[in-house]
């Protein structure tokens, strides 16, 4: 079986952000900072960690903040040069021309759809998806560990995490089937289901 090389991926980050209510009301939940860098830097160097080339924003109103985050900021470097600092710090969010794209969701029709609104960008290749809401921490990056178990076994792979019961109604939930080591096949999933129907 010959397996397409992962090149690309979707960050769906046209939500309104309202699990983190009131910290989202006025700034995009994937710029709320961690540390010292917003969400969204930490899913683009885990996917940059991973070998994806092509970054793809499927974005939505309000969202001036995530282009401006990754674009060059000529008067910050400048200022910056002149007064002798040092650009190690924002050098890592500078990505080659072409990578990112942004795609515009019009309106909030959730996941599936944002992630559709990139379909002629994405082409007929694979992709992964990113949820940047969602900070795993591993070494190496979680997404490396999924590019890896998807160039072991191709097909769709996807991550998951434990949730409490109480929180089921706010993510999307998987029935596990047969377990392989650290692959777990699912049976069944549903987005944001009901609580104590998961």
């Amino acid at each position: 079986m010959t397996i397409k090389p992962l090149r690309k991926a979707v960050f769906p980050v046209a939500g309104l952000g309202t699990r983190f209510l009131p910290a989202t009301k006025a700034m995009p939940k994937e710029m709320l900072t961690v540390v010292d860098k917003p969400l969204i830097q930490y899913a683009v160097e885990e996917a940059l960690e991973a070998g994806i080339e092509q970054i793809i924003f499927v974005t939505g109103r309000n969202k001036g903040a995530l282009e401006d985050h990754f674009d060059i900021s000529y008067e910050l470097e400048d200022t910056m040069r002149s007064r002798g600092k040092s650009l190690d710090a924002i050098s890592n969010i500078r990505m080659k021309p072409g990578s990112p794209v942004y795609v515009r969701q019009q309106e909030p029709l959730g996941l599936g759809h944002a992630v559709w609104c990139a379909r002629e960008i994405v082409g007929d290749e694979p992709f992964a998806v990113l949820l940047p809401d969602e900070l795993m921490v591993g070494q190496p990056g979680f997404m490396k560990q999924m590019v890896e178990a998807y160039n072991q076994v191709g097909g769709n792979v996807i991550g998951a995490l434990e949730v409490p019961d109480s929180e089921t109604d706010k993510y999307g939930i998987i029935s596990p089937g047969a377990i392989d080591g650290r692959l777990t096949e699912v049976t069944a999933l549903v987005e944001k289901p009901k609580r104590g129907t998961a």
